[in-house]
This record gives C-alpha cells, sequence and structure tokens, in this order.
C-alpha cells in the first residue's frame, strides 16, 4: 500500500470539504482517508490502481465517481519521433516505452508533485526500479532520433541530475546519492544501459540517474519527452501511459504524441484508445446480489470512468487491474454503493470441514517452518523466459491465450519457480533456504498438487537432511526411499535420485546444473527437490 498526500487547501478546492462525510465517500470508491490535518490529506492507494498514486488522475477519477464530470476520451497524436533499440540492451534492461507531451505548464509545486508521483510508481510498480524505470527529459534539448544501447561505464559520460560536474558511470554509481542507492542493479554487467541521442548527447544512465543538462524540468519547460525502461514490455507501456495521463489531466492545453520504439524485429507505441471486454447483467446481478437492469449500467460505469455499449464495456487504458468481467462487476458494485448492499443469509445447510489434502499440506509447511525454511507462494502462470532459462521443454508450454501480461504460461514445475525468487533476492542474506506447495498442471491440463524445497548456498547432503526430517516426522520413513537416477533438465550428471514411495517414483532431489545456476545469474550452489503430493496424500487417514 502506498500512500498519495495532497495540501488540504488543494484538495477542499479541486474535490471537497475534509470532513466524515467525504471521508466515507472517499473509502468507497476504495481509496480511505489514512488520516488528515491542517496542512495535508492522506489517501491510502493499494496496488491494484497504480495510476491513482498521480494526484491529477486520482483527481479526474474521484471527479467522475462524484458526477461532477464525464469520462473524456483522450487523444495521441502520431508522430515522427523514434527511438532504436540495441540488441545489446537484452542482457541488462531488454525494454523501453516512451512518450511526448507538449504545451505543459510547470511551477514548483507541480514538478514536486511529479517527482512523488514518479518515486511511489519507482517503489510499487517499478519494484524499485528493478522491473521499472522512468524518466522526464527536455524535447526541445534533443535531437532524435534516440539511441537506446550498451556502452563502457567509462565511456559513459554526464553530468547527472543535481550535479554540474561531468562523471563517468562508475563514478556516478560511487559518487551520486541515487548511484549508491540504485547501482547493485547493474553489479556484474561489463556495459550499462544509456541513451543518447543523435548528437551523442547523455539522457540518462537507466535505472540510475538523468542527465542534468537534458532531464531536469523547470518552469520554463513546456515539451517533454516521458521515457521508461525495464524489464517487462507491458508493464512499461501502462507506465508510460498512467504518466501521459497525469499531464493531460493536469493541462487540459496539452497534447500528447507517440513514441515509435524500434527494436530489431518490431515496432512498439502506446495507445490511450480505449481497451474492451464483454460483460452480462445476469453475472453482474448474481455475483454482487442485486437486481438492476441493463439500462442501468451505463451511468454506473460512467462513474468509474468506463463507457458502455450493447453489454460491451469500454475501459481506459490506463487501468491496469482489469483483465476479466469480474473485475469490471466489481466497478459496478463500487459505483452502486457497498453501503448499499443488503446483507443475506445463503439459503443453504451445510457442516464444513478442512479437506484431508488441506491438512496434510498444513503439516507439512508447519514442519518446514519450524526448521527455518521460508514458504513462497507464486502465481499459477509463468512466463516462457523463467522455464527456458530452467532448460524445459518448450513443446510442453501450454499458453494462455489474450494474457494480459508475460505471464501467459502455465507451469507445470515449482523448481523453476523458486529458482526465480532466488534470481529476483540475490541481496539477501545467506543461506536462503526455502520451499512452496501448489498446483502445476501437465500438457492435458490435468492439475496436481506439489511440493519444491531449493536450498542455497548448500549441496545434496543438506537438501536430503531436510528431506529426510519431513518423511520422519511424517511417519512416511519406511515407504519412502531414494534411488540411484538419470540426469533430468535440472541436475548435474551423477549428482541425482529420485524419489520412491512404496516403490513408485514420486519426485527428485538433486543438485543444479551450474548452466541453470547461470541462466538465473544466481553465484552460490543450489539445492532442488520436488515431489508430487498427489501421490502422498492417499498415505494419510
Amino acid at each position: 500500500m502506498a500512500v498519495l498526500t495532497i495540501p488540504r487547501k488543494v484538495f477542499e478546492k479541486d474535490i471537497g470539504k475534509v470532513d466524515d462525510k467525504m471521508d466515507h465517500k472517499i473509502a468507497m470508491f476504495g481509496t480511505p482517508i489514512d488520516n488528515y490535518d491542517d496542512e495535508n490529506v492522506n489517501i491510502e492507494i493499494f496496488p491494484n490502481r497504480p495510476d491513482l498514486l498521480s494526484y491529477q488522475n486520482f483527481k479526474y477519477a474521484i471527479q467522475c465517481y462524484f458526477g461532477k464530470i464525464k469520462p473524456i476520451n483522450f487523444k495521441l497524436k502520431k508522430s515522427n519521433y523514434k527511438i532504436i533499440v540495441d540488441k545489446s540492451v537484452e542482457k541488462v534492461r531488454p525494454y523501453c516505452m516512451a512518450a511526448v507531451i507538449k504545451n505543459c505548464k510547470f511551477d514548483d509545486e507541480r514538478i514536486k508533485e511529479i517527482m512523488n508521483f514518479q518515486e511511489k510508481l519507482h517503489a510499487t510498480t517499478g519494484r524499485n526500479r528493478k522491473k521499472m524505470a522512468m524518466g522526464y527529459y527536455v524535447l526541445d534539448k534533443i535531437k532524435f532520433p534516440v539511441k537506446y544501447t550498451t556502452d563502457d561505464p567509462k565511456k559513459i559520460i554526464f553530468a547527472p541530475l543535481e550535479m554540474s560536474q561531468k562523471m563517468n558511470a562508475l563514478q556516478i554509481l560511487s559518487r551520486h546519492p541515487t548511484g549508491r542507492e540504485y547501482g547493485n542493479q547493474l553489479e556484474g554487467f561489463d556495459k550499462f544501459p544509456v541513451y543518447y541521442d543523435s548528437v551523442g548527447q547523455v539522457l540518462s544512465l537507466p535505472p540510475i540517474i538523468n542527465s542534468d543538462d537534458l532531464g531536469r524540468i523547470n518552469n520554463d519547460t513546456k515539451n517533454i519527452l516521458i521515457e521508461c525502461s525495464g524489464s517487462d514490455l507491458n508493464t512499461l507501456k501502462k507506465s508510460i501511459i498512467i504518466a501521459v495521463m497525469d499531464l493531460l489531466n493536469a493541462n487540459p492545453k496539452a497534447e500528447a504524441y507517440s513514441v515509435d520504439i524500434e527494436y530489431s524485429s518490431k515496432k512498439e507505441s502506446i495507445s490511450l484508445d480505449y481497451e474492451k471486454i464483454n460483460i452480462d447483467v445476469k453475472n453482474v446481478n448474481k455475483l454482487i446480489g442485486i437486481n438492476i437492469k441493463d439500462s442501468e449500467i451505463p451511468k454506473l460505469l460512467e462513474k468509474m470512468g468506463h463507457k458502455y455499449k450493447n453489454k460491451t464495456v469500454y475501459y481506459p487504458a490506463f487501468r491496469t487491474d482489469i483483465l476479466h468481467e469480474v473485475d469490471i462487476i466489481e466497478d459496478i458494485a463500487i459505483a452502486y454503493g457497498y453501503d448499499k448492499l443488503v446483507p443475506q443469509i445463503p439459503q443453504i445447510s451445510t457442516i464444513g470441514e478442512i479437506s484431508k489434502k488441506e491438512i496434510v499440506k498444513k503439516k507439512i509447511s508447519d514442519i518446514l517452518t519450524n526448521i527455518n525454511l521460508i514458504e513462497t507462494s507464486s502465481l499459477h502462470l509463468t512466463t516462457k523466459d523463467a522455464q527456458i532459462k530452467a532448460g524445459l521443454n518448450k513443446e510442453n508450454f501450454t499458453e494462455v491465450e489474450n494474457s494480459k501480461t508475460e505471464f501467459n504460461i502455465l507451469r507445470n514445475d515449482l523448481s523453476h519457480y523458486l529458482l526465480k525468487i532466488l534470481s529476483e533476492n540475490l541481496d539477501v542474506e545467506y543461506p536462503q533456504e526455502i520451499f512452496e506447495q501448489g498446483v502445476v498442471f501437465d500438457s492435458n491440463l490435468k492439475e496436481s498438487e506439489h511440493l519444491a524445497i531449493a536450498i542455497t548456498p548448500n549441496n545434496f547432503t543438506r537438501l536430503k537432511q531436510v528431506f529426510e526430517y519431513l518423511t520422519r516426522m511424517l511417519n512416511l520413513e519406511n515407504k519412502i526411499s531414494l534411488k540411484k537416477a538419470d540426469s533430468n533438465n535440472y541436475s548435474i550428471e551423477g549428482r541425482i535420485a529420485s524419489i520412491n514411495l512404496n516403490d513408485k517414483e514420486i519426485g527428485f532431489i538433486c543438485e543444479v546444473h551450474p548452466q541453470i545456476i547461470k541462466n538465473f545469474k544466481i553465484k552460490t550452489p543450489i539445492a532442488l527437490l520436488e515431489i508430487d503430493l498427489n501421490k502422498l496424500f492417499n498415505e494419510f487417514k
């Protein structure tokens, strides 16, 4: 959760008087007031609505909700602006996205507002700049086309923001406060990502710092370039759209222009066009527990910034949380008013109890956490990149149609996810000992429950001790055995054993092959285990 701080005078001028009534109305919108005083109003913004981290976007959304304005058709004009992406960035920060805004107006308060919004977006959606980092630049000083590439850090020389002295990239990482804070993200790379314009001027060293010359916005700035770089293209697109909306909402006369991002095999750019999704009024009434007509839906959806026609909802491009019909139905419930819903007791009479499967899973979790292993929980969907790094067979991938994110593959094991988690926590204290229980899918979409354990830096012997302790505590030591096995895609040859229950194989335990470890940029040896729990559940009465 993030907090949006709004000067009280600004809030009451744009939105309304701060009192108990306003507190209730704001809470019903889904962004409760955390606290307020004579100076500021602090609003809680939840992770599903990163667009509301901007006050200008929050003001637009809440004014639609209060019925003060109707949804606006924001326009994006085509342009000849271009950023050329060099293939060398693929191993560092593979993607970028951008847009241009003209006819803006800035003052000190507005610049401060943008900086606060930018840092909140970095900390949340950007995962502290690992997934996404954004920069603003003075458009009139830039000569297009811009090139996004990598270079020797000693050759990347410019004056970073808030400094007049020119430095090379290595000096910036050691001397500039932002460089010291985020420099670990470029650790281990021989070449650093950089933006150059067509005459060789440095725009920025992403994800660290902008150039003081090209990246300092002031009260005289009218036209700007917004850019972001990172690891997930969809996140970058949504982040740029949110930033564009912030500027358009603050400047009614401002104009937005596209920037073509040219990769070696494709061209990308943002779009402000409404996206669409179909809904059924029967589902609306059933899920919310109300009885409204189709003709009543347009007015409710307008309050949430959407449009509706012929059972199709047109929702704004900046709404990153709209993935399914139920997300639209949730917005209808908000617009209808949670405080107007009447609780009903279901017309059923049953006695519930915990299933045998969940009892076993809970016991496994308790046993492992009691010996200081950390339990993780990940999505059922994974990415092609993560599974390819794990050496899994592409032919066995089951892809989800029309995924809104890069997570578009049904996972077929838990092991690759544990490796992914370890790779995302390289700066966390070692040893790292983690486990997960969850559903995996085979090529026929059959589900099964698995358990996976990963330990680093450690070896086969340590993990074998953990596993033997687990089987002993489950009273299965006489039924489970380890046998010599052929190597799999994870293992070092000769450092793997099959796990057998009543002489039937249910999993494996191994030391992970150095190439797999290298693929995930991990620098310590890893021991790995995965078993099919479905074959274990029948042993418990």
